[in-house]
């Protein structure tokens, strides 16, 4: 059984950075595709980065070369550094995970999903 914990949400004045953390459990000994997506009310769930098994990361459009997504080497934790935040990316943020090689985007091949960790960042 695939548990996450998110951890690291703040708020952060417009330009400032935060990481967020996923812890993962369940896991360990089967290799899983993950991803950070992000909320608000009234919207729907958008995938902002995804890391597929072997190595190779996607992002959307919007945090391109503002946001980095990594993993320790163990996959006991997810990262996701957050760089030049703005006031559009206030959000919860939502860690996820997969039993496959690679997931994207997308949040229907995610089985797995944390708890959510708030970022806000005023205007």
């Amino acid at each position: 059984q695939v548990q996450l914990v998110e951890s690291g949400g703040a708020s952060v004045q417009s330009g400032g950075s935060l990481r967020l953390s996923c812890e993962t459990s369940g896991n360990r000994y089967t290799k899983h595709c993950m991803g950070w997506f992000r909320q608000t009310p009234g919207k729907e769930r958008e995938g902002v980065a995804s890391l597929d098994v072997d190595g190779t990361t996607t992002y959307a459009d919007s945090v391109k070369g503002r946001f980095a997504i990594s993993q320790e080497p163990d996959g006991s934790t997810l990262y996701l550094q957050m760089n030049n935040l703005q006031p559009e990316d206030t959000a919860m943020y939502y860690c996820a995970g997969a039993r496959l090689d690679r997931c994207g985007l997308s949040d229907g091949p995610y089985p797995h999903w944390g708890q959510g960790t708030q970022v806000t960042v005023p205007s």
